[in-house]
């Protein structure tokens, strides 16, 4: 009884810190969000994608292809550094063993960082999504000019909120997070918490606008 008391203390515990971070996640959010709201607009909510480093369904391709790429730069690099190879086929392969670490492992965190530097919002007129690695990118969408709104759910209520139709390589660019492939990628509330329920209220917002 006294094991199964600790053990009920603990889980309070660390839920409570999980409330505590989420709150503050939250009011990080509603501020830099306010930093863009227009005299008399008002928002309605606001969120941020999930954090961290996540696996996504395209690594079960790109993660073989990966190992493959590394694996055969690095190869190619040590063969050259330990031959009389002449000195342009080291410098040759430097930038695929640097392409290699990227897309191996550097693209988990550029990820990562990249979802932490990402507040959306939904106002009483438009779609907000702030974003960027390293300047901040606004990115606003009017309500009354939203044509197509889809959602991509998973089973634990979590998912994207797609404004306009998604590309059809979307998976493929958010797994590589390449510099410049942005272009196909469609404006999206990524990887939020309750996506329904932010999908409703985006169309109760958008019918309230129109």
């Amino acid at each position: 009884m006294v094991a199964i008391g600790l053990l009920a203390r603990r889980q309070r515990r660390y839920s409570n810190l999980g409330s505590v971070a989420e709150a503050e996640v939250r009011a990080e959010a509603q501020l830099e969000l306010s930093r863009h709201l227009d005299s008399g607009e008002s928002l309605k909510w606001s969120g941020v994608p999930k954090s961290g480093v996540l696996l996504r369904g395209s690594d079960v391709f790109l993660i073989p292809f990966s190992f493959l790429w590394g694996g055969f730069a690095v190869f190619w690099e040590f063969g050259v550094i330990t031959s009389d190879a002449p000195f342009f086929f080291m410098l040759w392969g430097i930038p695929f063993v640097l392409v290699g670490l990227y897309i191996t492992v550097g693209r988990f965190f550029v990820d990562a960082r990249r979802r932490a530097r990402s507040f959306y919002g939904v106002t009483d007129r438009r779609v907000i999504i702030l974003s960027g690695l390293f300047s901040r990118t606004v990115n606003t969408l009017p309500l009354k000019s939203l044509s197509d709104i889809s959602l991509k759910e998973k089973p634990d209520r979590s998912g994207t909120i797609y404004f306009g139709r998604p590309h059809p390589m979307a998976s493929w660019v958010a797994g590589m997070q390449w510099p410049g492939m942005g272009q196909y990628q469609s404006p999206s509330f990524e990887l939020i918490q309750n996506a329904k329920e932010v999908h409703d209220l985006v169309l109760e917002a958008q019918r309230a606008a129109a």
